[in-house]
């Protein structure tokens, strides 16, 4: 046996006998709790089922929106440099590439709430209040023109919320 592999054998021996090769494991992480898997199981289903207490109008939501939206998706939510949330009725068909906003594609309101909530403002996902959350939803459907200015949304009346494509979508069954 050569000098080098005498010197890999025991490097390797060393390597693999030592505590910290020994012990039971890297201990990462920790166990969940209960408590944690309530604070991430925040989902709203189209129905509104799941809608917390709280509400917001638009008003409150320019505020808010002008505050933590207006650097992603700008001025009204015309986009830049983010995703443009307002405008594109009517684009869905057509010869064009259609303009996908929540004013033109999304099916609920309800949809609006739980994605803002468990993802806005970019880089600090669920920072916003529910009354927060429920005012933006409140002033980007109002730019919409999907809900007047004095509207008020909170867990009764979003569902009921008419979106514009909201038939446009083909329900399919999963268990066929």
């Amino acid at each position: 046996m050569s000098m080098r592999s005498r010197l890999l054998a025991a490097a390797s021996a060393l390597l693999v006998l030592s505590p910290a090769a020994l012990a039971e494991g890297p201990d990462l992480g920790r166990l969940v709790t209960a408590e944690d898997i309530a604070s991430w199981d925040i989902s709203i289903d189209p129905s509104g089922s799941g809608l917390p207490p709280g509400s917001g109008t638009s008003k409150q939501g320019e505020a808010v929106y002008a505050d933590k939206c207006v650097a992603c998706h700008g001025e009204k939510g015309v986009g830049k440099p983010n995703d443009q949330l307002v405008g594109g009725r009517g684009s869905l068909s057509g010869d064009h590439a259609p303009i996908k906003t929540v004013g033109s594609f999304w099916p609920y309101a309800t949809t609006l709430f739980d994605y803002v909530r468990r993802a806005m403002p970019l880089g600090t996902p669920k920072s916003l209040s529910d009354d927060e959350v429920y005012a933006v939803a409140a002033y980007v459907l109002q730019l919409n023109g999907i809900i007047g200015e004095a509207d008020v949304m909170d867990a009764h009346t979003l569902p009921k919320v008419q979106m514009p494509n909201r038939d446009g979508f083909i329900s399919f069954s999963r268990t066929q």
